[in-house]
């Protein structure tokens, strides 16, 4: 099992809790998903959010277009691809 703490923290959109900053990750191997620590914007909230939960924000600069929506996600448990 690893942690990394993220510095600077990432922009992030946690599926059904909102956006926020992710400021670690914790690895624990073959077989689980990656899980990020996040701060939720508007709750204050801190979550451990699984893998297929995360999406990076939103970044013109980037060329990175704003997260889809759960029923869009092709990731999203249930999704195609």
């Amino acid at each position: 099992m690893t942690f990394t703490q993220l510095d600077p923290p990432l922009p992030i959109h946690v599926q059904d809790k909102g956006a926020g900053y992710a400021f670690a990750v914790i690895d624990y191997g073959q077989e689980h998903n990656l899980i990020w620590v996040t701060a939720i914007n508007d709750s204050g909230e801190i979550w451990c959010a699984p893998n297929p939960k995360v999406r990076m924000m939103a970044n013109w600069t980037m060329g990175r277009r704003k997260p889809e929506t759960a029923a869009s996600d092709k990731c999203a448990p249930g999704g195609q691809g």
